[in-house]
């Protein structure tokens, strides 16, 4: 039996480590979480979301040894608010911002005032959603406070941690149960909600570990940096080799007052010092600690500089030559090169070779990588933002699971103003980014002219399937191809350019002036060709241009303007 589970407090250690078996479990059953998906594609991976969300708050709290309850819950969620990705994993980043602000200046808390701060967990998650959504992760994560805390209520307190996390995985299980009586397209695919799954995996960890049986992980323990590394591969560098690209140096330093002013302490001439000897630079301040991150040909030199401010908890130095994966810190300050400012930069989201060239020659300032399967995070956008100088900066996401990420993002930066158009497909942000009119001075304007150009474009593509179901009509078998916009779907077929002539009829491509044809990794150049052929004698009208795009999970898109 685990001493958590008649304890009647709960304090920074017990948390931390309750937090860390939640994402061991969730990593353990993502694809579970995964399947889940209520559209016959891979649709967001809300699995793989919420644990790269969740795993960046636990290795954020395993910085330091704080015991202290409002540090750690304060450390988690800026760690899951800077590695959120995807809607549920906002929604849950979310969820641990509030707790952390319900539990401020709290070296440990009672049940009571537990229940206090996961009430403000339910607030700031729904605060989140612009119109939230009954049936979804918020649902199940409120249902669950609720039942937990009118327990504890009725029983005055005195309830133990083990008794009020059975309390609230309980509500939680039974009301993941109901979702799909509460969204109609669960329902229809005969599956609960993906994100209030993800949840009940995190809490189940949780609620383990309070009783002792704290879930493992066959690969390494999540938030665990310390887990062991294979060994170097030696005949990459040996007595004849030449140290070409240095060394990727890391550590944290502790300021002294022995040393220097902590309280006045300014990092800007650091910084400064780091980028005339080194590349790469990341360093940023938290408290009294300096996290600093940079590629040196003389890490000594780099060391011997910063120990007359403080000491070293930690140091990683890496012969860059060597390394196979280097892992790179959470970017809170970068340093921005010198670049000509203009009114107007813009970032947008997207994935496969010929699509990113398509949009850079389109004016774009920064493309991230991703979307459908690979949604960014929000220190991907925040790290975009970064790159450009600029009054305003327009951001065209192009996937509905990451508008709300760019949005989290553009919340949190204060160097520029920040537009997100809620592109929700590569069909919006290319036929917005093509015609919009950078010459208005007006953002406002330039966001709402952005939005009625994406009224008449139509996005239409086509995917293999990856599971056989029933949807609009069609019976759609695992592998074949269907044709959809948006959620709809309008054909399906054995053969991908069957399936997308169908999809054209279906969306009138005729109608229309311009069909950009942008044919996927999986599709070749003779396919793409043979389409292109049948769509420009059906549609004599209608002017046929292809791109290799080089995407992964679209074997075509059709942007039909």
């Amino acid at each position: 039996m685990s001493a958590y589970s008649k304890a009647t407090r709960i304090d920074g250690t017990m948390f931390a480590q309750m937090v860390k078996g939640g994402a061991i479990n969730l990593k353990s059953n993502k694809s579970i979480v995964n399947d889940l998906n209520v559209f016959p594609i891979p649709d967001g991976d809300t699995g793989d979301n919420m644990f790269m969300t969740i795993d960046s708050g636990v290795r954020m709290s395993m910085e330091g040894e704080e015991n202290e309850l409002s540090a750690v819950s304060s450390k988690l969620a800026k760690g899951m608010l800077l590695g959120a990705r995807g809607n549920s994993g906002v929604i849950l980043s979310k969820i641990f911002s509030g707790i952390a602000h319900g539990l401020e200046q709290q070296y440990d808390v009672d049940l009571t005032e537990f229940g206090k701060a996961l009430e403000k967990g339910v607030d700031e998650a729904y605060g989140a959603v612009s119109v939230p959504v009954e049936g979804t992760i918020l649902t199940v994560y409120k249902d669950a406070v609720a039942y937990a805390n009118k327990e504890t209520a009725l029983r005055n307190g005195d309830m133990t941690v083990e008794e009020y996390f059975n309390n609230f995985l309980y509500e939680l299980r039974q009301s993941l149960d109901r979702t799909p009586d509460l969204l109609d397209v669960l329902k229809e695919a005969g599956v609960v909600d993906s994100g209030g799954a993800g949840l009940v995996y995190i809490a189940e960890g949780m609620h383990d570990v309070i009783q002792g049986n704290a879930p493992e992980d066959s690969t390494a323990s999540a938030g665990d940096s310390s887990s062991v590394k294979s060994a170097p591969n030696l005949s990459l560098f040996t007595e004849d080799s030449e140290l070409l690209y240095g060394y990727c140096t890391e550590f944290l330093l502790q300021l002294q007052n022995s040393k220097v002013d902590v309280k006045n302490f300014d990092i800007e001439p650091i910084i400064e010092h780091l980028n005339k000897v080194g590349e790469s630079v990341v360093c940023f301040m938290d408290g009294s600690v300096m996290k600093v991150h940079v590629h040196t040909m003389n890490p000594g030199d780099i060391l011997n500089y910063f120990q007359q401010f403080g000491e070293f908890l930690t140091l990683k130095i890496e012969n860059m030559t060597l390394q196979h994966n280097e892992t790179t810190i959470q970017n809170r300050f970068t340093v921005e090169k010198k670049k000509v400012h203009k009114k107007y930069g813009m970032v947008t989201v997207a994935t496969g070779k010929g699509i990113i060239e398509s949009f850079r020659e389109l004016g774009v300032d920064e493309v991230i990588e991703g979307g459908q399967s690979m949604n960014p995070s929000v220190a991907d956008f925040i790290n975009a933002f970064n790159e450009i100088d600029a009054d305003t900066i327009l951001v065209f996401p192009n996937n509905s699971n990451v508008i709300m990420t760019a949005e989290e993002a553009a919340g949190l930066y204060d160097k520029a103003e920040i537009k997100v158009i809620p592109s929700k497909s590569i069909g919006d942000g290319y036929a917005a980014i093509s015609m919009l009119d950078t010459s208005n001075e007006d953002a406002d304007a330039l966001v709402s002219e952005a939005g009625e150009i994406m009224e008449s474009v139509v996005t239409a593509m086509v995917s293999r399937a990856s599971r056989d179901t029933e949807k609009d009509g069609l019976q759609i078998k695992k592998d074949n191809f269907i044709g959809f916009t948006d959620k709809t779907i309008h054909s399906t077929s054995e053969d991908k350019n069957t399936a997308a002539l169908e999809l054209a009829e279906k969306v009138d491509a005729g109608s229309h002036d311009v069909i950009l044809l942008i044919f996927g990794k999986d599709t070749t150049e003779e396919e793409a060709g043979a389409l292109a052929d049948e769509l420009t004698k059906k549609y004599r009208r209608t002017e046929t241009i292809i791109i290799n795009g080089g995407q992964f999970v679209y074997d075509y898109i059709m942007i039909i303007e």
